[in-house]
């Protein structure tokens, strides 16, 4: 099986645009940040909250860096505008990472700085495992003065029960999630009971010590140890959130919310959004094939 999602995944691209485009539209709000604002609107007015993602990754040139860094102040401001339910969330890479580090953090900390103003939080995503150490390294330096950011750690990487050891002692903000990239075995789990098995085993270290979790799951299994845990500890609902994507599992989303529990939804935006969903489909062989599924299978 994972051989065919594989293929599937590498025939994508032969797949005409528009066809991915009409699938791609129940998970990305749009191409502009009013497509972002309007999607945000509908969610806040059902009680969900937001965050922000502006779709790029891997940028080369520092020119196209920043005018990221001020697309992003731009949705900031527009969510204190319109007085939205809804925080930011960011790509290192899209900020100058693979160009340079120090140049990268300096793009954050600027985001960053731009959300204190409002407020406001920033997430810093996880993204391949080449990422990792950098991008820890850059929330841990920016913790150091600034409250207002948080990152997210992926359970199905080997490293990261020790990643959550260190990020225990500075109290840290996490995303949890099990993780998208197709990384290789010596650094990622490939076992789904063990994917799932290591995202409990960190999700109860970090809410034993206290630590501010995004519970990132569609995972039914995962959500119902999540809430054994809430139970456990008994946590009141400001002390953890469920986050799930735009367009996935929605009745699992409601049953949540109708329950009282906060939930935040990523909600992605931009003119990048082919390339974004070729990338991820390519990084994921299992949603490359729900996805040839549904091209084929809708009436």
């Amino acid at each position: 099986m994972y051989i065919i999602n594989k293929i599937l995944a590498w025939t994508l691209p032969l797949v005409p645009k528009f066809i991915v485009g009409i699938f791609s539209k129940r998970y990305i709000a749009g191409s502009t940040i009013e497509d972002a604002i309007a999607k945000i609107k509908e969610f806040n007015a059902r009680g969900i909250m937001a965050t922000v993602d502006i779709l790029g990754e891997e940028i080369r040139k520092k020119e196209n860096a920043l005018d990221v860094v001020d697309q992003y102040k731009e949705v900031l401001q527009s969510i204190e505008t319109h007085q939205l339910d809804s925080n930011v969330s960011i790509k290192p890479t899209h900020l100058g990472l693979k160009i340079d580090k120090e140049f990268c953090f300096q793009n954050i900390k600027s985001i960053v700085e731009e959300a204190q103003k409002y407020n406001n939080f920033v997430r810093i995503d996880m993204e391949d495992y080449t990422c990792t150490t950098d991008t820890i390294e850059i929330y841990l330096r920016l913790k150091e003065k600034y409250k207002n950011v948080g990152v997210v750690i992926q359970s199905y990487l080997r490293r990261t029960v020790d990643d959550v050891n260190q990020l225990i002692k500075h109290e840290a903000n996490l995303r949890l999630c099990k993780g998208i990239y197709d990384e290789p075995r010596q650094v990622a789990y490939k076992n789904r009971t063990i994917i799932n098995e290591n995202f409990k085993y960190v999700l109860e270290k970090l809410l034993d010590a206290g630590c501010y979790v995004g519970i990132a799951t569609h995972d039914e299994e995962l959500v119902w140890h999540a809430l054994a845990q809430i139970d456990r500890l008994n946590l009141k609902k400001e002390e953890y959130e469920f986050q799930m994507l735009l367009g996935v599992t929605e009745e699992l989303r409601e049953i949540l919310v109708s329950a009282g529990h906060r939930l935040r939804v990523y909600v992605p935006y931009g003119k990048h959004w082919y390339a974004y969903s070729m990338r991820r489909l390519k990084e994921n062989p299992n949603i490359a094939r729900s996805i040839i599924k549904n091209i084929f299978t809708k009436s």
